[in-house]
């Protein structure tokens, strides 16, 4: 088994984020040969195979003293964490989220479930690490988009598509920092070899503050429409969605408190993340050009 000490771990290659390490891993000076990637299923290149649930099945041919999970924080387990120190872990990079924040206290029990997974999930990384004397980091990111593959700005493009024109709730005045996937990957190589990173978590927010309303208008200018937003009182969507409940009871996205935050702030100070390992994104301006007319990603 290889010991050098240049061995990266990539945990959650398939995921938003995940798939933008490659171009991130690149300028920052380590070894292609000692970049690995794992998903549940096999990928191309430096691909290996990681059951999260079976982490003991997991023997890769190398060590590998720094890691990043872009995966889920709350698939983080101790059995998990065990085998990576095993193969070597000194470093620990992992992705949570700004819902911990905001969803807290919400009347939807599921997202309520969503905030307890993924607190659960820092408690497990920050205690297993501090007693194994393992440096952790954990980035919680805002409203993350990556045009054609994300489930938040490329969702409101998809409708944008398919009707012409954007619902909102009132004004949609609350405000929004849309952070891209490449960003967000480019912090994770940022703080992986920042010393005063260590052993903290910062909150990760893009680098324009937008309303809602203003950050679909954004949306339909990359798409090259005019913006036409149909504002609907908040009457309108609780019996929306009271309906569309009663129709089809299990489908979890439909909460009327998704349409309601469209009027609440949830904004985020990046400074501390700027000043202690120099995350600097940009500002909100999608680029749809390398995507299909249905608006997946080619």
């Amino acid at each position: 088994m290889p010991t050098d000490n240049k061995g990266l771990l990539v945990i959650g290659a398939r995921t938003l984020i995940g798939r933008r390490m490659p171009e991130a891993i690149a300028p920052a000076g380590w070894p292609e040969a000692s970049v690995y990637y794992t998903s549940r299923q096999p990928v191309a290149g430096h691909g290996l195979v990681l059951d999260t649930e079976r982490p003991e099945a997991f023997t890769p041919d190398r060590r590998f003293p720094a890691v990043i999970v872009c995966a889920p924080i709350w698939l983080i387990t101790d059995a998990l964490l065990e085998r990576l120190v095993d193969l070597g872990m000194k470093r620990m990079i992992a992705f949570s989220s700004t819902s911990r924040l905001t969803k807290a206290t919400s009347a939807e029990p599921s997202e309520r479930e969503v905030v307890a997974k993924l607190a659960a999930g820092e408690q497990t990384v920050s205690t297993f690490c501090q007693a194994r004397g393992v440096a952790w980091t954990i980035l919680r990111p805002t409203l993350i988009y990556d045009e054609g593959a994300d489930e938040n700005v490329s969702r409101i493009a998809d409708t944008i598509r398919k009707l012409g024109f954007f619902p909102v709730c009132g004004l949609a005045s609350g405000l929004r920092q849309p952070v891209h996937a490449r960003e967000l990957a480019q912090a994770a190589m940022q703080a992986l070899t920042a010393r005063p990173a260590y052993n903290t978590a910062y909150n990760l927010s893009g680098g324009e503050d937008l309303s809602y309303a203003d950050m679909v208008r954004r949306i339909f200018e990359a798409m090259g429409r005019a913006p036409v937003i149909l504002a609907l009182p908040e009457v309108f969507w609780r019996l929306g969605f009271l309906g569309l409940n009663l129709v089809k009871p299990r489908r979890l996205k439909r909460n009327v408190h998704m349409a309601l935050r469209m009027n609440v702030d949830l904004w985020f100070d990046h400074s501390a993340a700027t000043r202690d390992f120099g995350y600097s994104p940009g500002s909100f301006r999608p680029d749809f050009s390398a995507t299909t007319e249905g608006g997946r990603a080619i």
